[in-house]
């Protein structure tokens, strides 16, 4: 299977249905290719930024979230140019930024760059659109409650965590790999060809909502298995349109 976008994501998802409600009226973009070396490299708001070595020029490229390095050499989707653009995670205004749909082997994605600007900058309009269309990851849903003081066993071994100590200690955890062991309340199946998962354990607060815990995998559990879920955390991942995840495990693996 090649691989997939990693953020993943809702991004993309509202992005293709947004152009479906403007990309008709908007002039044929002209793509843009992207390969290089990377120079520099960040994450913000849930995006990879890339300074790309594109031929003879540097450009920024930004990409759903993606584990890259600098000097690394990168084969990117053909993108469309933003002029002007701030970049509300990074704080931070570039003077012009391409936006891909990721790495070359992944699935193609077309956006128009009104569907971008759309959902990089959250038009309501795009949000309205996207809301009849595509299904939410489960987050509206509350997820099914343990019985009442029943807790998982805590995983074992290095980077082992409750999903309150993943909260409590989630700063110091950002990008880094965690484990963790819990029961899948929900899961919202093949958004981006990701599945979205609600685990609780029976520790954390209901009230300061830090209880269950988000994570995203190819892997597509059964509600009330019981799992040891493997991946890294991100804190403060924002993908527009009100989906926001203070704390969410991406592209984790997933053991009974």
């Amino acid at each position: 299977m090649k691989r997939l976008v990693k953020i993943l994501s809702l991004l993309i998802v509202l992005a293709v249905l947004t152009a479906q409600q403007v990309g008709a009226a908007d002039t044929k973009p002209k793509e843009i290719p992207l390969s290089g070396k990377v120079l520099e490299t960040m994450d913000g708001g849930g995006y990879t930024y890339v300074n790309l070595q594109n031929g003879s020029e540097k450009v920024w490229v930004a990409i759903p979230l993606t584990k890259v390095k600098v000097g690394q050499q990168l084969s990117l989707m053909p993108g469309f140019e933003m002029k002007n653009f701030t970049s509300k995670g990074l704080n931070r205004k570039f003077d012009r930024v391409i936006f891909s749909g990721g790495l070359a082997d992944a699935e193609k994605i077309e956006m128009s760059p009104s569907a971008i600007k759309a959902v990089h900058q959250g038009v309501p309009g795009a949000q309205q659109d996207a809301a009849k269309a595509a299904p939410a990851p489960a987050r509206a849903v509350a997820p099914a409650p343990l019985a009442k003081n029943q807790k998982v066993t805590k995983a074992k071994g290095p980077n082992a965590y409750t999903i309150a100590e993943i909260y409590a200690k989630s700063k110091k955890l950002e990008k880094k790999p965690v484990v963790v062991r819990g029961r899948v309340a929900r899961v919202a199946q093949k958004i981006m060809k990701k599945n979205w998962i609600h685990l609780v354990d029976g520790t954390g607060s209901k009230a300061q909502k830090t209880d269950d815990l988000v994570i995203t995998s190819k892997n597509l559990p059964k509600e009330g298995d019981v799992v040891t879920v493997s991946g890294i955390l991100y804190n403060n991942l924002d993908f527009g349109s009100g989906y926001r995840y203070n704390v969410l495990i991406q592209d984790a693996t997933l053991k009974k």
